[in-house]
């Protein structure tokens, strides 16, 4: 839509511009001497001058290089330009007494019978030179065109992944929260039934958050801190004394919207990875405004495991770093850092508060 629009306006401006260079020299002596017979023979003089340049720029522009040279058929695109500078100045190569050049031009050159078709020729030369100019003008005017097109259409390719991406990512996060969550309740109903009730309720409510309301690009920073909320009480049903688990809400004024379930898979994974059941752990989640910037911070303890599953690793993790390269390019920072036994995660988004 954009790209036809801007092309119906290109090709407006350039015929404004050609029908400027035919009519305003006569327009302009019109109105300076008031004699419309010599406004009407400089007409004709820009009409046979300017006429063949219009007609090889408009052929190449409109019907040669997108036809022929740009589905390389150069022999073609040669050819047809070689004829079309041929019949555009034939009148010139064509045979004639030699009274058809006037007297003034003859005793000024001292041309001779046997030196008219020398000065024929010089003729031809120097008008398809300028018509050459213009098959070039032709040619460059449309490759800016076409690489403004394939520009346009790259964008548009990355804009399309981009959302397939994002929504396959959302999708893919989605069922990995309900699994760990529905194992937490589960758990639960063994040990504490009155618990597990009320747990159901809170529940209900985070599934219905991250399985409708998340159906857009950016939520209310509030909605998504709620949920983050209640998700980190449910994830503290499987802990036991052991654990202290802390959260710091520093919600900035007005309404701040971000990508929804951006920061649950380094809560999860500090759950995950943080929590020992017969040692003492802990899980520290804030949230907070530094000028413009949002501040998340997730710290938890660590413990030494084997195998390839450790902290800091995980499809979750991969996708929320994926989905912040998406959805915040060269705006955000991430940083992870593990020391001394304790694990954390900074993410920063820049220029996010207005």
């Amino acid at each position: 839509m954009e790209r036809n629009r801007n092309r119906l306006i290109l090709n407006l401006a350039q015929a404004f511009v050609w029908a400027c260079v035919l009519v305003l020299p006569a327009f302009v002596n019109w109105l300076v001497s008031g004699e419309k017979a010599n406004a009407a023979m400089i007409f004709r003089g820009s009409l046979s001058m300017m006429l063949p340049l219009l007609v090889i720029y408009a052929a190449n522009y409109l019907l040669l290089v997108p036809q022929l040279l740009f589905k390389k058929k150069l022999g073609w695109f040669i050819g047809v330009n070689f004829l079309l500078l041929l019949l555009l100045n034939f009148r010139i190569l064509m045979p004639a007494p030699v009274t058809d050049i006037p007297e003034g031009v003859r005793e000024q050159f001292q041309l001779h019978l046997r030196d008219i078709w020398a000065f024929r020729l010089v003729s031809f030369l120097s008008s398809a030179f300028f018509q050459v100019l213009f098959v070039f003008l032709a040619i460059g005017i449309r490759y800016i065109l076409r690489s403004n097109d394939i520009q346009m259409q790259l964008q548009e390719e990355r804009r399309k992944t981009s959302e397939a991406e994002l929504t396959w990512l959302k999708h893919q996060l989605n069922p990995h929260f309900l699994f760990n969550t529905l194992n937490n309740i589960s758990s639960l109903t063994q040990i504490d039934p009155d618990r597990a009730q009320e747990s159901i309720g809170q529940l209900s409510d985070t599934l219905r958050y991250a399985l409708y309301d998340t159906d857009t690009d950016k939520v209310p920073l509030s909605g998504e801190v709620a949920f983050m909320d209640n998700y980190i009480r449910l994830m503290q049903l499987r802990c036991n004394e052991l654990t202290e688990v802390t959260t710091d809400w520093e919600l900035p004024a007005g309404d701040v919207r971000i990508a929804p379930l951006l920061f649950i898979s380094p809560i999860e994974n500090a759950f995950k990875h943080g929590v020992n059941a017969r040692m003492a752990s802990f899980v520290h989640v804030r949230l907070r405004a530094e000028g413009k910037d949002l501040v998340f911070g997730c710290e938890n303890s660590t413990f030494t495991r084997t195998g390839e599953d450790h902290i800091g690793s995980g499809i979750g993790v991969e996708n929320l770093k994926r989905r912040l390269e998406l959805i915040y390019p060269d705006s955000y920072t991430y940083e992870q850092t593990e020391t001394d036994g304790v694990y954390s995660v900074r993410i920063v988004l820049k220029n996010l508060i207005g």
